[in-house]
């Protein structure tokens, strides 16, 4: 691997890509710490830490994850890239039942550059409704963190956090044309991995001896083991192509596979259960109902239960809405494919229907697993870490990616990759 590095930067392009990479993420990091205009940073620090306050727990202890501590020091940078992938998330779902925006990604470039356009228009406004509701609920709710009137403040906060939200947009997308990787997961990566130190300190702090260091090492090691595998894990189901004449040219003859990834879902059903297991507890805190916290609380066994059982939903909610067996079988039949075994048409789309399915299963007893690993931590070492399975998921698949693009460059210019798969020959 450091083999590969080091000629990943002996490669003037390549170390190029590299160093503007760092450069934009710096700027990222840098921008954490610019405070939106009118808060008295202090008492929310205060506020953060308070104990039963509502705000180090549930939804928002899980959103400051993804904006890599943006939002506990509520810097303009607090609603980081959130408002774009919810929605991107809410388009694709829309996909699905708005014929035309599913055409609009098959029209080639144009298609796919209006349909961006669409994303980004949603995001302005979801960004403002969202840094809207933030702003006026923390100026009505805790008047001591705000220095001006709240109105105003309410005003400037909104369009701090919109510009901060669209300014990361711009720096993910020259990190993506002019860097390594995809430049908004390459951001939510460097927020995860920028909280670990922090998580590393609070184990430390939390004086566990030697067999729970053991047992925690031991639990993280197969965790990032167990997504590095299923995360590349698939299901190919072989198709042959029929001979046929054209002119006086032969074609088909040949056989592939459609690919059927065992967690094509990637965080997405993780998300979405967290997000609604943590609106009652919220709820709970800010009524001050002591039994209704009790019942809520995240880590209660009936929000667990309810949470493992809301992965699993949405796993198959989205499987369903993104994976289309009706049109995987159609376009086999349509350049002259068959599953071998398998009849043309409906028993080709049922068959399809039926690996799915199967293989959904075992994609979200894996989200399952990994989302309720940090529980199985605490309960034997009793320290919580604060590091989950959503956020090692995606730092492990963004760090997959960006291995997997390093290697691609690698290779074109006839340099082994960070795997090594035999030599390649490449010219004297």
């Amino acid at each position: 691997m450091w083999k590969a590095l080091q000629n990943a930067l002996k490669i003037p392009e390549v170390r190029d890509r590299i160093i503007f990479t760092f450069l934009m993420l710096l700027v990222f990091r840098l921008g954490i710490y610019v405070p939106v205009p009118g808060v008295n940073i202090k008492a929310w620090g205060e506020a953060l830490s308070r104990q039963g306050g509502g705000l180090t727990s549930g939804v928002l202890s899980f959103y400051d994850v993804f904006t890599g501590g943006a939002f506990s020091r509520f810097s303009v940078f607090s609603m980081s890239v959130t408002p774009y992938i919810n929605s991107s998330i809410i388009l694709q779902l829309l996909s699905s039942v708005i014929p035309a925006l599913k055409n609009m990604l098959k029209e080639g470039e144009e298609g796919r550059k209006k349909y961006q356009r669409y994303t980004k228009n949603l995001t302005i406004g979801l960004a403002a409704l969202q840094s809207f509701v933030i702003s006026f609920g923390l100026a009505r709710s805790y008047q001591g963190i705000i220095a001006i009137n709240q109105w105003l403040f309410s005003i400037v906060s909104t369009i701090s956090l919109v510009a901060g939200t669209m300014f990361l947009l711009w720096i993910g997308d020259r990190i993506t044309e002019k860097g390594i990787g995809n430049g908004i997961s390459i951001m939510i990566f460097a927020g995860i991995i920028s909280r670990y130190p922090a998580y590393l300190r609070s184990a430390v702090l939390g004086n566990l001896n030697i067999f729970e260091w053991i047992f925690v090492a031991v639990v993280g090691m197969f965790m990032v083991i167990a997504i590095i595998y299923v995360q590349q894990a698939e299901r190919r189901i072989k198709i042959e192509y029929a001979t046929r004449m054209v002119g006086r040219r032969v074609y088909g003859g040949t056989s592939t596979y459609l690919p059927i990834k065992v967690n094509h879902s990637g965080v997405i059903p993780i998300i979405f259960a967290w997000a609604i297991v943590s609106i009652p507890e919220a709820i709970a805190q800010l009524t001050g109902a002591q039994w209704a916290i009790k019942v809520f609380n995240t880590q209660g066994p009936l929000m667990i239960i309810l949470y493992a059982l809301l992965i699993f939903f949405f796993t198959y909610f989205y499987s369903v809405v993104v994976i289309d067996p009706k049109d995987m079988a159609d376009n086999i039949k349509r350049y002259g494919g068959f599953i071998p075994g398998i009849r043309a048409g409906k028993p080709t789309e049922d068959y399809i229907s039926f690996v799915v399915n199967r293989v959904t299963f075992l994609g979200a007893i894996f989200l399952v697993g990994i989302s309720l690993l940090p529980y199985l931590i605490q309960g034997v070492t009793g320290a919580n870490l604060g590091i989950g399975g959503t956020s090692a998921l995606i730092a492990v698949g963004v760090a997959l990616d960006i291995a997997q693009q390093l290697e691609a460059h690698l290779i074109m210019r006839n340099y082994e990759g960070f795997v090594k798969k035999g030599k390649i020959s490449g010219r004297k």
